[in-house]
């Protein structure tokens, strides 16, 4: 298939529309639970839910993963390896999802020992968790599946999917909570029914590979080379993720040290940052798809070329983002808070947040091209270097310039994603000759 804008588009274009649906349905979540008269179901949703999304997200290679190793065996040709590999993705993530079920004990212990909350909140937490965590196999092996679907250019399926599910869970949320009064419990189970429902839809999508007898050659699905190159892919994948989380929880705790004010405008400027991030998602994993065709076809130049391709689409939407919120982030803030205090302190810190984008778009794209590639020890070095100079620059700037200097640290931590991946894109492209 020709590499071409309009292709980049095909793939980048649903995953843009896919992510609309996630803040979507949190705000109806929100909204349902707020009906209910008391501050008590909504703290206990949000809990539950960030303590389970945290939880997931220690499976989240297994999109990353995926993709980059799909595409990889498509470009090679082996379409028995792309029918094994999904196989063994489902299998990770339903052992994943049942292990969570059986230690869930354990980790509603040891998450109100981290962050807790009054008697009502963690009553009514753990039991909305108690509920939802039974989609934990769902949920994880959902996650493969977008990897699969991703590495083989269908990205209009997942976008399908991700409508199924959260157009879904969104009628559920209303059935359940506004119409038979369930609460708490009514969302969590919306959730559960969704999960399921999304997962048994995923298969379906995927189909075809269960119509040729590759998906079940045992011996190739637990071909213990092949495995190996997973987990090592998988874990590099996750430390790299540790502690790029680990840079943002960072930057969020150190601004609790300068104020509540501060905090607040900080958290409100953070939502611009996540809005890049969905902005940009569909491109970078357009590089993460077409890059790991080429490296399994061992084509440098059409790795280069998807490469550079897929950058110029992400940096033309940057520099839009920079202009839409040198423009109108003042207004952004107004709607998003009522006090002025928090208003007039997020306007003085708007132009790092307005400048977050051009910073933030060149690691983006590189860790999409890395993760394609599966240079996944290259990423978590790296990443590693990174985390280690953005803690320098906390402790030289923060002291000196607060805010600012809180910012500015971040900054120097896109920056320098940026610069040390790129010193080790050569060897990236040499490897796929």
């Amino acid at each position: 298939m020709p590499l071409t804008h309009r292709r980049i588009l095909w793939i980048a274009l649903p995953i843009l529309l896919s992510n609309i649906t996630v803040p979507l349905l949190g705000a109806v979540d929100t909204a349902v639970v707020g009906r209910l008269g008391d501050a008590a179901p909504l703290g206990a949703v949000a809990v539950g839910a960030s303590v389970l999304a945290m939880v997931y997200w220690v499976f989240g290679f297994l999109r990353m993963g995926t993709t980059g190793l799909t595409a990889q065996a498509m470009g090679a040709g082996d379409r028995a390896e792309v029918a094994a590999l999904l196989t063994r993705v489902l299998m990770i993530g339903l052992a994943a999802g049942a292990f969570l079920i059986a230690v869930q004990a354990a980790i509603f212990w040891a998450a109100f020992r981290v962050a807790p909350a009054s008697d009502e909140v963690e009553g009514l937490a753990r039991a909305y968790m108690a509920l939802r965590i039974w989609s934990a196999p769902a949920a994880i092996a959902i996650y493969g599946i977008n990897g699969w679907l991703i590495a083989r250019e269908r990205t209009g399926a997942l976008l399908a999917l991700q409508v199924w599910m959260n157009g879904l869970n969104i009628v559920l949320d209303l059935a359940f909570v506004i119409g038979l009064g369930r609460g708490v419990e009514g969302v969590a189970l919306a959730t559960v029914v969704a999960e399921w429902s999304g997962l048994a839809f995923g298969l379906w999508l995927c189909r075809a590979a269960f119509r040729v007898p590759d998906w079940r050659d045992w011996s190739r699905v637990f071909d213990r080379a092949r495995l190996l190159r997973m987990a090592t892919v998988n874990t590099d994948i996750m430390i790299r993720s540790v502690l790029l989380t680990g840079g943002f929880t960072t930057f969020t705790l150190l601004g609790a040290g300068l104020g509540d004010v501060t905090l607040a405008a900080n958290q409100i400027l953070m939502q611009f940052l996540y809005i890049s991030a969905f902005a940009l998602d569909g491109f970078a994993l357009a590089a993460e798809t077409l890059v790991g065709q080429a490296v399994g076809s061992r084509a440098p130049g059409s790795l280069r070329r998807g490469a550079v391709m897929a950058s110029w689409w992400a940096g033309g939407i940057a520099l839009g983002l920079v202009l839409v919120y040198a423009g109108a982030g003042g207004a952004v803030i107004d709607l998003m808070t009522t006090v002025e205090g928090v208003r007039a302190e997020a306007r003085g810190y708007l132009a790092w947040a307005a400048l977050a984008p051009l910073m933030g778009a060149p690691s983006f794209m590189l860790d999409g091209v890395f993760i394609g590639a599966t240079r996944t020890r290259d990423m978590r070095n790296m990443m590693a270097l990174s985390f280690a100079g953005y803690v320098a620059a906390l402790a030289l700037l923060l002291p000196a310039f607060g805010n600012h200097g809180l910012w500015a640290a971040l900054m120097v931590f896109f920056a320098l994603r940026a610069v040390t991946l790129a010193v080790r894109y050569p060897a990236l492209e040499r490897a796929a000759r």
